[in-house]
């Protein structure tokens, strides 16, 4: 008889043994098994290291092997315990994201979420652009490792200044941008500055890799220069994440002044900005010119992205660095994800050079001026011991201060048993919140009359609360 099948018979006699044994008996010793079966001290091992595979011995160095307590299993569901060991302690907590991402139940108003509803989204011209984009020669070809080279010349035009296509990278989204600049830009264990509050999305990318936020105030023009200062002189940061246009959630524009004065501070600390533009297109001009068109020493990393102006699946984001930064980056995008499909990409192409680009963004800035002075005028009536942070000039949501003596959970539940979703305000900050906030958005809702109506479940809930 060969070792494996000694092996088997072995194992089937002690796991009838074990069966019949009440659990913290003990096993015969490895010497008593080999001389009552015959086997070598090989044979043994193996046999009660399958026994403990399957979770029906417990071998205890210097003691012995004994039968397993019990697990109480429902209709045969496996016991995965064992990972939690395995994995550590290193958690990813995606709670705050995918509230903002999961679609309301039938009859529940979203006041909450970060994309264009289907109405206000320019999918019959998408679809066109995608049609003539599979037209396209080689579009099931792989594209160049960066993304294509008019793709990339579009994006480095939008950023303006002196940045060439070559400084641009293609990659899957704002949100894949963020988490793939945090990756590339710190090592984990690091602090990283943010805008306090701030993205929650941006936090959890954050915390993923391994870094620690550290919160920099902000007034209603953006985030405080000297505050900035004095962060990264007490941290060492060498990150600084900031959407200095329409800030979510405030709605904030950092000044012009005070861009320049952020870059001057990050170049003197040795540091680099990361650049959320994702609300460019959703701003009413004059818009300050991109941070990333004022730098001259390689400290912003640009982020700009397609998907919330056009559509959620439509994953396709520029990347702009300049130097080692920017080499990394490319190497970790290679490495990490090869390369952004390239039919979608071409479809990107096809729509921003096509004249419904501009036709949807001047259709889409004055539906979102309405929707935004609608909601406000709604806040402002039903909601008096509420007071909104400020009046964005543009953008897709608005900061609501609660009473202080309002509890924001129970708030924010209310609203939800009243038939309306809203965000609650601790999950934009890095740490313990200052006060009950919540985020309220007007581009979830499917029109003006919705977002009234979800205005007045709100206010009900609150003066239930």
């Amino acid at each position: 008889m060969n070792d494996d099948s000694s092996i088997v018979r072995l194992a089937a006699m002690l796991r009838a043994e074990a069966e019949r044994l009440r659990p913290g008996d003990r096993l015969p010793s490895s010497r008593e098994l080999m001389r009552l079966h015959g086997v070598s001290p090989v044979t043994v091992s193996r046999a009660l290291a399958r026994l403990a595979a399957e979770g029906r011995v417990v071998t205890r160095p210097g003691s012995g092997t004994y039968v397993a307590p019990a697990v109480t299993r429902s209709n045969g569901t496996a016991d995965l315990s064992w990972q939690t060991v395995a994995l550590g302690d290193r958690t990813v907590d995606d709670t705050a994201v995918s509230g903002l991402l999961t679609p309301p139940p039938d009859g529940v108003i979203p006041l909450t979420g970060g994309y264009l509803n289907p109405a206000l989204r320019p999918s019959k011209a998408l679809s066109a652009a995608a049609a003539r984009a599979l037209r396209r020669p080689d579009v099931w070809a792989l594209p160049p490792l960066t993304g294509l080279p008019e793709l990339r010349r579009w994006f480095a035009q939008e950023a303006g200044g002196d940045v060439t296509p070559s400084d641009a990278l293609v990659l899957s989204g704002g949100q894949s941008a963020l988490t793939h600049a945090f990756r590339t830009l710190a090592a984990p264990d690091t602090p990283i500055l943010v805008e306090t509050p701030t993205y929650p999305g941006a936090l959890a990318a954050a915390r993923a890799a391994g870094l620690r936020a550290t919160a920099v105030p902000m007034d209603r023009d953006g985030v405080r220069p000297d505050l900035l200062a004095e962060a990264f002189a007490v941290t060492g940061a060498r990150v600084f994440f900031c959407q200095p246009t329409l800030h979510n959630p405030t709605g904030a524009t950092l000044t012009l002044e005070r861009r320049r004065q952020v870059l001057a501070i990050a170049r003197a600390a040795g540091a680099f900005v990361i650049e959320d533009d994702y609300a460019r297109y959703f701003a009413a001009p004059p818009v300050p010119p991109p941070m990333i068109s004022l730098d001259a020493h390689g400290t912003v990393v640009h982020v700009n992205s397609l998907t919330k102006v056009l559509s959620p699946s439509m994953r396709v984001a520029g990347v702009i660095a300049r130097g080692p930064a920017a080499r990394r980056l490319r190497a970790t995008q290679v490495v990490e994800s090869f390369f952004v499909a390239r039919p979608l990409q071409e479809t990107a192409l096809e729509f921003v050079g096509s004249s419904a680009w501009p036709r949807h963004l001047a259709g889409l800035g004055a539906e979102l001026a309405a929707r935004r002075d609608a909601l406000a005028a709604e806040l402002t009536v039903r909601m008096p011991t509420a007071e909104i942070h400020l009046l964005p000039r543009g953008g897709l949501h608005l900061w609501v201060r609660l009473p202080s003596d309002r509890d924001e959970d129970t708030v924010v539940e209310a609203a939800r048993r009243a038939g309306v979703l809203v965000s609650p305000g601790r999950i934009y900050y890095p740490a313990e919140p200052p006060g009950p906030r919540i985020r309220v958005t007007h581009v979830a809702a499917l029109h003006l009359p919705e977002l009234v109506e979800g205005v007045r479940r709100l206010a009900t809930a609150l003066d239930g609360a």
